[in-house]
């Protein structure tokens, strides 16, 4: 029976590599908004003329566009098994586009208290040699030494606390009617994103298979 998984979580909350684990563990393409973006420019395809165009103009990429674009790649051979779809639906109207291509989807939401975000993100860097992103001590500055190899650990300009709390400000403004839209389905998975990443994904793996 195919798996067909929506995944929702703020910046900050580990999506990115439970996404990574969930698709490994279950043999699954990871989906996602930014990789469908850009194989239709590099394929050239009339929709993705469409996308470069609108790009190239600074314009936003519309809910009917990149709704034909999931639906164009829902329809790819490797999907059979199932998919994990991230960063797609970000709106409820996307979410009942994607009801009727695939109405039966396993949604699994990563919750994590604003606060603990604004923390975990204030203590990330990035390496400016090897690029590896990792946490230090709150009361470490920016400059220390990548314990990999040994570059200059830098903090991202979007993790400065005031920029932090306006992206989980945008998030707040399509994440909740988006969870209101799937909190009563039998299928919707809350999931406490505080704990460590090992638990969340043992969590989410015990979900999945409850549900299915």
């Amino acid at each position: 029976m195919p798996l067909n998984l929506v995944l929702i979580g703020p910046p900050g909350s580990g999506k990115g590599t439970q996404a990574v684990r969930i698709a490994r563990r279950y043999n699954l393409p990871h989906i996602s908004t930014g990789d469908i973006l850009r194989q239709a420019i590099r394929d050239g395809t009339p929709l993705g003329r469409e996308v470069e165009a609108t790009i190239a103009g600074g314009a936003l990429v519309s809910d009917e566009l990149i709704s034909s674009l999931v639906e164009v790649r829902l329809q790819q051979p490797d999907v059979a098994r199932g998919f994990l779809l991230d960063g797609f639906p970000r709106t409820v109207d996307q979410a009942r586009f994607l009801d009727t291509l695939q109405p039966d989807l396993m949604v699994i939401h990563i919750d994590v208290p604003d606060d603990e975000i604004i923390k975990r993100l204030s203590t990330r860097r990035v390496c400016r040699s090897c690029g590896l992103t990792q946490s230090v001590s709150a009361d470490e500055a920016t400059g220390e030494a990548c314990p990999y190899c040994g570059g200059t650990l830098v903090r991202r300009e979007d993790d400065d606390a005031r920029t932090v709390k306006t992206r989980l400000t945008t998030y707040a403004t399509f994440a909740g009617p988006l969870i209101a839209h799937y909190r009563t389905r039998p299928q919707f998975v809350p999931i406490d994103g505080v704990k460590e990443p090992d638990r969340v994904s043992d969590d989410i793996f015990r979900s999945i298979g409850a549900v299915r």
